[in-house]
């Protein structure tokens, strides 16, 4: 399994080639998305991505953990979370690039 990382460097480059549009020009527009999406789910808003899947904020409760370590308990406070559902073709695709 590869252990390279995607990075937006990486996005703004291969739009740079597929577009045809500027690396400044590039750069900026993978920013712009990517705020446009970061945005959305700070307000709490779902981002879904069609072929890719959804990311989403989850409200967890406050709840009771417990130190691994010590066993002691400690209070977990209630916080959001981000998630992300792959769709079901996104999961096909990763199942095929395992059997390569």
């Amino acid at each position: 399994m590869s252990e390279k990382t995607l990075t937006r460097m990486d996005l703004s480059e291969a739009v740079f080639r597929e577009v045809g549009l500027s690396r400044n020009e590039s750069a900026e527009l993978v920013e712009s998305v990517l705020k446009h999406i970061s945005d959305s789910l700070v307000k709490g808003d779902s981002v879904k991505i069609s072929s890719f899947g959804t990311f989403s904020v989850r409200d967890k409760a406050a709840r009771v953990g417990r130190n691994p370590k010590t066993g002691e308990e400690v209070p977990i406070h209630p916080r959001r979370v981000l998630t992300f559902r792959p769709s079901h073709l996104m999961k096909e695709r990763v199942a095929d690039g395992n059997r390569s």
